[in-house]
């Protein structure tokens, strides 16, 4: 999977769109106790998120592969699939 969008949610949750239009949510509450995430116990710090197509990071070094994201996000619907350059 290569994320085409990714928005940061309250709630440490990031709304993710799939290159081939699928639509889904990741839970990234369940990372924060780990040392690497812990600086996104910030609400503000979380929302800094960047999208590098098969990965996402934050400014504090943290990052989840696309497919850490695939494997464990809820897809909730289809959208038109988008081009990602």
């Amino acid at each position: 999977m290569r994320i085409a969008e990714i928005t940061p949610q309250p709630n440490w949750m990031l709304s993710v769109v799939a290159d081939d239009g699928r639509v889904g949510n990741f839970d990234v509450s369940p990372y924060l106790e780990y040392e690497a995430f812990a600086a996104l116990q910030d609400q503000v710090e979380f929302m800094k998120v960047f999208n590098g197509g098969y990965f996402v990071e934050w400014d504090c070094g943290a990052d989840l592969s696309a497919d850490t994201i695939e494997g464990r996000w809820q897809v909730v619907g289809k959208a038109t699939p988008l081009k990602v350059a």
